[in-house]
């Protein structure tokens, strides 16, 4: 990811310690970075890494009643006058400020553990492997999905034979003696009732939970929460582990990714506002990865998103296909060490250290394109599933019209 992105800027004013003075300005965030430049000049005065800040707080001076610090290698910076509010700059700073020490802890503990070529392909497969898994609980729960609609159009035929009899018995005429007897269906038995089952919102998996920050329609206040997202729904939490809207996949008219770390998730409705969702967050990239696959009939990239819908798409084939050969390569060339696949005369050490793999590290990678091998199938499997399951489901579709239009003018002629 491009760490020089800007992903929010706010008009400001921060006070120069040199100067001893206020310098109207504005405040950007990037990824990995915080910023501040002088409006008149043009001077760029602030320019920290959010691993190096120390503490963000919102103080008040004797000079400014509100402002908010920030304390880095033990400078610290004042800035006031913020827009749209002091509390929605904080919120926002203090989430990728956090969620960076998070990942710098990470990837300090990685950096620990001496990695191989073929370590760092393994991890390569996991996250294929992760990512394949996720399209599968997707797909299976839209698999399910199709069967429920199946059951119910089947109901629709059941019920359609039962008005085509009780408007045969109409048709028959009233001098008939024997047609109440001849047409008559039995009484339908009462539905016994069933023991009510578990709500299935709290029996879905979920696929991914990230903290975000959430601004709900027009309003200017940003507020921490979560977004959580399932196989059949997203849902939205606020600080307090409060459920502040839960949209069904059926229920999303429109994702509209503004950014990598930005995207807002909408509801139509007819006479009333829409129903809308802003949300900011560090690990919006790995959101987005998962709606794509969801909702990717209803998503849509603004201008700001495009090069990082590009950069994911455009290079995806290249990437799958270099990953392949070289896991091709790697095993071949843990098997048999004396001869190097695709090894000519000219062959570089770069190339010749790539195929240094342990016998432990190829059988790993190989236990990893199993499972990928067999994830791919049973993927492929689903999806022929649910073509023929689309396929019925039209038929009974087109046929159910057709029962309502040819009874419905039956009931016409009756009255």
């Amino acid at each position: 990811m491009n760490e020089d992105i800007r992903i929010h800027s706010w008009p400001c004013s921060y006070y120069l310690d040199t100067s001893k003075q206020w310098i109207p300005g504005k405040l950007s965030l990037t990824p990995s970075s915080i910023k501040f430049m002088a409006d008149k000049t043009g001077e760029l005065l602030v320019d920290f890494r959010l691993s190096g800040i120390g503490e963000i707080k919102k103080e008040s001076s004797h000079l400014i009643f509100s402002s908010l610090t920030i304390l880095e290698k033990g400078t610290k910076h004042w800035f006031s006058s913020l827009h749209p509010s002091r509390n929605v700059v904080f919120n926002i700073l203090e989430h990728f400020w956090r969620e960076q020490l998070l990942s710098s802890q990470e990837a300090g503990a990685g950096a620990a553990l001496e990695s191989s070529k073929g370590k760092e392909l393994t991890g390569m497969l996991e996250g294929s492997q992760k990512r394949l898994e996720d399209t599968a609980k997707v797909l299976h729960s839209q698999g399910e999905q199709f069967d429920n609609i199946m059951r119910g159009l089947h109901k629709i035929e059941g019920d359609m034979d039962v008005a085509d009899r009780l408007l045969t018995e109409l048709e028959s005429p009233s001098w008939w003696p024997f047609s109440t007897k001849l047409w008559k269906t039995p009484a339908e038995p009462k539905p016994k009732e069933t023991p009510s089952a578990a709500d299935p919102k709290t029996q879905e998996e979920t696929l991914l939970r990230i903290p975000v920050i959430i601004t709900h329609r027009a309003d200017s206040n940003a507020k921490p929460g979560k977004l959580v997202l399932l196989p059949s729904a997203l849902e939205i939490w606020d600080c307090h582990s409060q459920l502040l809207h839960r949209f069904e996949s059926r229920d999303v008219d429109d994702i509209r990714v503004h950014s990598p770390y930005e995207l807002s998730v909408r509801q139509r409705f007819i006479g009333k506002p829409d129903n809308s969702y802003r949300l900011l967050a560090a690990r919006m990239p790995e959101a987005i990865s998962i709606l794509e696959v969801q909702f990717s009939r209803k998503i849509q990239f603004l201008e700001d998103a495009l090069g990082f819908a590009g950069a994911r798409r455009s290079p995806a084939a290249d990437l799958g296909a270099s990953i392949w050969q070289a896991a091709s390569g790697f095993l071949g060339a843990a098997v048999n060490p004396g001869s190097p696949a695709g090894a000519g005369e000219g062959m570089d050490k770069e190339q010749v250290q790539l195929q240094k793999v342990s016998q432990e590290e190829a059988k790993e990678l190989r236990q990893i394109l199993k499972k990928l091998k067999g994830l791919a199938l049973e993927t492929e499997a689903e999806l022929e599933r649910q073509d023929e399951a689309l396929d019925s489901i039209s038929n009974s579709v087109d046929r159910a019209t057709l029962n309502i239009e040819r009874q419905n003018r039956r009931m016409r002629r009756l009255t």
